[in-house]
This record gives structure tokens, C-alpha cells and sequence, in this order.
């Protein structure tokens, strides 16, 4: 008797919420079975060449694997909209004697527009921006591929945690 009245509130919690559970600490609404990822334009002043595509395939990559989410073309239950609006390689950073930069800050900025179908209280729109510091010697072109990719991997974390962990 004493077991049954310790569970009612138990069983009465659980079936009045739905939760998701994940391993990334994420919390995806039950009903979401499905996310879409519209094409990532480049709006940037600067446009980099294939960037868009890096972006829509990276974003696309992170959610199926830190989910249990099931990618679909369009009409998700949740969908990304996104826009790269900042592309800055080489913004000096460290100035020194003389006034010449010793190093740079490379910054990407992508706007996103977060849709879950299923919540719509969960909806919001923001930009996410980082960037990479590298030495003036070493030259913009040798350090953009690996920047890039890091960069990328560091906003990529900061959407999934918009969306999926309420950060």
C-alpha cells in the first residue's frame, strides 16, 4: 500500500510530460521525428566559393549525428533556414610597433532561422558568429581550409545548442 501511494505521483509525472531524452543533453520535443535544412545562401560581403554548400552539408551532418532526428528534404518537424552574412578573413587583431598586424581574426556569421513544427514556442531566429586568430606570416590562404572547418564546427555546436539544449 505504502509503494502504491509513493508511485501515483510518479506514474501522474509521467504520463502528463513528454520528455526526449539524448546523450548530447538535448531536448528535442517528442513529436519531432524529423528535421529538414534548407540551402544555406551566401549573403556575405566577401563570398567564398562553395561555402553555402559546406555549410548546408555541415549543419545537415551535426544534427543527424547528435540526434535521433530522421533527415527529410523539406517540411521537417523541425527546419533550419540559415544565411552566411558575414565572411571577414582577415580583420587585424594584434597590431604591433609600426602599426602593422601581426595577427588576424578570420569571423564567419550565419543567420538562422529555427522552425519546430511540432512547438512552435520553440521558434527563434539569431546569428551565430566565431572566429580564428593566425600569425600575418603564415597568410590567409594556408590557414583557410583548417579555419574554416573549425570555425564552422564551433557555430555549428553554438545553433544545435540554440535549438536542441535552450542555451
Amino acid at each position: 500500500m505504502v509503494f502504491a501511494a509513493l508511485m501515483l505521483p510518479v506514474l501522474l509525472c509521467y504520463s502528463c510530460f513528454k520528455m526526449s531524452y539524448s546523450t548530447t543533453g538535448a531536448s528535442i520535443p517528442a513529436a519531432a521525428k524529423t528535421y529538414s535544412v534548407q540551402y544555406v545562401e551566401n549573403q556575405a560581403r566577401i563570398v567564398e566559393p562553395g561555402l553555402s554548400q559546406q555549410v548546408t552539408e555541415a549543419l545537415k551532418d551535426y544534427i543527424q549525428s547528435n540526434s535521433s532526428l530522421i533527415y527529410v528534404n523539406q517540411n521537417g518537424d523541425i527546419d533550419f533556414e540559415a544565411v552566411i552574412t558575414g565572411y571577414d578573413p582577415s580583420t587585424p587583431a594584434t597590431v604591433v610597433a609600426g602599426d602593422v598586424a601581426a595577427q588576424n581574426k578570420f569571423t564567419i556569421t550565419v543567420k538562422v532561422k529555427f522552425t519546430c513544427n511540432v512547438d512552435p514556442e520553440l521558434d527563434f531566429e539569431s546569428s551565430f558568429s566565431r572566429y580564428k586568430l593566425y600569425n600575418v606570416e603564415e597568410g590567409f590562404e594556408r590557414v583557410k581550409d583548417d579555419n574554416t572547418t573549425e570555425i564552422l564546427n564551433l557555430i555549428l555546436e553554438d545553433i544545435y545548442k540554440r535549438a536542441f539544449v535552450n542555451w
